[in-house]
């Protein structure tokens, strides 16, 4: 089921149909995609973003969702969780793992917790309770592989409080564990570990120019991710100290190394954690580095 949508004004004849998660993924979403390259227009009243890619036409959609109508052709590519695709068990075609989340470059763990006192210690206890979820096949499909009968009903939200005068335990998404601890809550289980991915429609993905432009976006979206936390760093350095340098600094172990008029200085430029600049800058004035310029990086393509 192919269905149009030209809210968003995308200008091309050609066009991606592009399905990106609102809520708690979104700012992270819509950073990594800037990083990539791509702008949009936002408007916070409005579902559907602008980019300034006239063949991407965009729509913001609960991350829940995205997979059904990425199987069902209503989108030709979107971005969604581990998570979500097999809950809905969607037939689709992951490109990528972006690992990214709403907070951090962690991924989020689905994890069964009980209340701190209870007397459910592992997931064995949980024969004929009930438990509470967002994720319900998921959580039963765990269950059935472990040989548990338990009742998994859906909740709407706000589980961490419905276990134990509700239910006897839930099955939440953390990050931390933080917001688990605050509610007085014990993991006893994790059920499966999640992170986004660039997925795409089968007939899409069969279309030959759909294919090079979605794979040309999965490239960006990676080269972007590969880019976080790296900074590039310049500095010119006497010829007789490279050597010196690599030694001290464990990113010169292969550096781009250009002549200066100077026969006797060479420029050199190297990529490196910028967590490491702050050690890293010390070390290279101590060896008569001179001009040091760190400058960040939006994409490093492998």
């Amino acid at each position: 089921m192919n269905k149009k949508f030209n809210i968003n004004g995308g200008g091309s004849e050609k066009s991606i149909k592009l399905g990106l998660p609102s809520g708690s993924l979104e700012e992270a979403t819509f950073a990594l995609f800037e990083k990539a390259g791509f702008k949009f227009l936002r408007n916070s009243r409005s579902y559907y973003p602008v980019a300034d890619d006239d063949e991407l036409e965009v729509v913001l959609i609960r991350a829940q969702e995205i997979a059904g109508y990425v199987d069902k052709g209503v989108f030709d590519a979107g971005i969604t969780g581990k998570d979500w695709i097999m809950e809905n068990e969607a037939d689709v075609i992951e490109i990528i793992e972006l690992a990214y989340s709403k907070r951090s470059m962690k991924p989020v763990k689905w994890v069964l917790a009980v209340p701190e006192d209870s007397e459910i210690k592992t997931v064995n206890d949980l024969n004929n309770k009930s438990i509470a979820t967002e994720l319900v096949n998921t959580t039963r499909n765990y269950l059935a592989e472990k040989g548990i009968s338990a009742s998994v009903e859906f909740s709407w939200g706000a589980t961490e409080v419905k276990s134990p005068i509700l239910v006897d335990a839930i099955a939440e998404a953390t990050e931390t564990g933080r917001s688990l601890k605050e509610n007085n809550l014990r993991i006893i289980d994790t059920i499966l570990i999640s992170t986004p991915r660039f997925i795409a429609n089968k007939e899409s993905y069969a279309d030959s120019w759909k294919k090079e432009k979605i794979d040309q976006i999965a490239l960006l979206l990676q080269g972007a991710l590969n880019a976080y936390g790296l900074v590039g760093l310049k500095f010119n350095l006497p010829r007789n100290r490279i050597e010196e340098a690599r030694s001290l600094v464990p990113a010169m172990k292969d550096p781009t190394i250009s002549s200066l008029l100077d026969e006797n200085w060479v420029a050199l430029e190297i990529v490196t954690k910028e967590k490491e600049v702050r050690d890293i800058i010390p070390l290279l004035k101590k060896i008569e580095a001179r001009d040091i310029i760190e400058y960040p990086l939006n994409k490093v393509i492998y």
